[in-house]
């Protein structure tokens, strides 16, 4: 990487799509950064993701929203809730008509992926380092950045997109294990012709139900189906996105369920397993030249998506555990 005379040298840890992201808007106003991640290539770890109109105005922005728009699919409907047993339509948001004139952008579902590939695409090969693991953070004003294979770096600013077992984040704040949450997700990918049609539509789906709840919606230009479901954990404490679990331990959970969520669930192949993990909110995540973004700043469960309150297409929902994993009846 060259640096321009003056300019502070900026180092990111965490080449996912904060890290990413944060280098192109770098780069965007002028600044050089170098991103540092431990995976030897980026790839396609992760599947869907929903890309809500303040995301897709920063995709503008970057003008990398038309690529991703190749890929990703625009959605009719969101918040569509259905009941467990029987699929009954609960209540469901008209994204179509509604969310341009409300908010000035679509909203997208898209492959975790191809949203990585279309930023990584705005960054230099250059400034993004593979194949280095940060295991330590010595901070200050020239913080220092120490790797798995003994190299070590000093940089004007660090900014930490390292995820919830952030190595960013012990070094301000101390090292301290995440909260184990008790709750699990699995998820799959499943190809859109053995998918049941109404799993097929733009549309964003919720199926809610006693102690579970499970989503769905396309994704990868309508080939594949994303399916995300969260469940009690028991025992089960792995987390990690390359971990399995077996089809029947995925079908254990929903057994009761309306039948055509039983087939999506069977035509997802083997699916991933993962605990939810947890943190303590930090009062700040700024330390001298080093901060923190996303995960290692403000861990979230999934199904809080961007807010404590689910927002969605204007209207605010106060959120409810109970009501989220489905322990209050409903009518």
């Amino acid at each position: 990487m060259t640096r321009r005379t003056g300019l502070p040298r900026i180092a990111i840890v965490g080449g996912g799509i904060g890290g990413l992201a944060a280098a192109a808007f770098l780069r965007r106003e002028g600044f050089d950064s170098t991103v540092y991640e431990q995976a030897s290539r980026l790839g396609e770890v992760g599947a869907g993701l929903v890309v809500a109109p303040n995301a897709a105005r920063q995709l503008r922005k970057l003008g990398v929203l038309d690529a991703l728009r190749e890929r990703a699919v625009q959605l009719d409907t969101g918040w569509e809730f259905r009941r467990w047993q029987d699929g009954t339509v609960l209540s469901a948001e008209n994204l179509a008509d509604a969310c341009e004139r409300r908010y000035g952008e679509q909203t997208y579902t898209a492959h975790r992926a191809d949203l990585l590939r279309v930023i990584e695409a705005l960054v230099p090969p250059e400034n993004i380092v593979l194949g280095h693991k940060c295991v330590a953070v010595e901070p200050g004003a020239r913080p220092r950045l120490r790797f798995a294979d003994r190299q070590a770096v000093e940089a004007d600013v660090v900014i930490g997109a390292d995820g919830v077992h952030s190595v960013v984040r012990g070094a301000l704040f101390g090292a301290t294990p995440a909260t184990y949450s008790g709750l699990c997700a699995f998820r799959a990918l499943v190809p859109a012709e053995e998918a049941p049609g109404f799993a097929r539509r733009p549309a964003q789906t919720l199926w809610i139900g006693p102690g579970h709840h499970l989503v769905h919606y396309p994704v990868s230009s309508g080939e594949q189906v994303n399916l995300v479901a969260f469940a009690p954990a028991g025992d089960y404490t792995m987390e990690s996105w390359t971990a399995t679990a077996t089809v029947e331990e995925f079908l254990a959970e929903f057994a009761e369920w309306d039948g055509r969520l039983v087939d999506l669930i069977r035509a997802g192949g083997t699916p991933g397993r993962w605990a939810l993990l947890d943190r303590a909110p930090l009062s700040h995540w700024s330390e001298g030249g080093t901060t923190l973004l996303g995960d290692a700043a403000h861990p979230m469960f999934p199904f809080f998506a961007q807010n404590d309150p689910l927002v969605a297409n204007g209207w605010i929902y106060d959120y409810d555990p109970d009501v989220a994993l489905g322990r209050t009846a409903l009518a």
